[in-house]
């Protein structure tokens, strides 16, 4: 299984992933979770910033893994829904999603992301 990880932090799915799947890339900025993927699983790519990725350049894969910002939607915020410049990241996971076509996807559940 050959799978792409966005917004991964510092590698969370990667842990309980079987040893013979193999990640073909990864998409984080936050430079102290960038520090603490690179430590563990040296070597996965991290392709930077979602809004400047190339999906053309990513090698194929089964499986999309990953989350987005949920600030914008959580009732704690201004409730800016995907509008939002954090939350509305998701329809960058969706832009990557059509050009790839991955057989299965698995997207954290965001509790207000259908009523925003």
């Amino acid at each position: 299984m050959k799978y792409l990880s966005l917004f991964s932090g510092i590698g969370g799915f990667e842990l309980v992933t079987p040893k013979d799947w193999e990640c073909v890339g990864y998409s984080e900025i936050l430079e102290p979770a960038i520090k603490i993927h690179e430590k563990y699983f040296k070597e996965h790519k991290n392709y930077g910033d979602i809004s400047k990725i190339n999906p053309d350049i990513i090698p194929d894969f089964d499986l999309f893994v990953g989350g987005f910002p949920c600030q914008d939607l959580s009732i704690a915020g201004k409730r800016e829904g995907l509008s939002g410049s954090r939350s509305g990241l998701f329809y960058e996971i969706v832009r990557i999603l059509r050009v790839k076509r991955p057989t299965h996807i698995l997207l954290e559940n965001v509790r207000h992301v259908l009523v925003s």
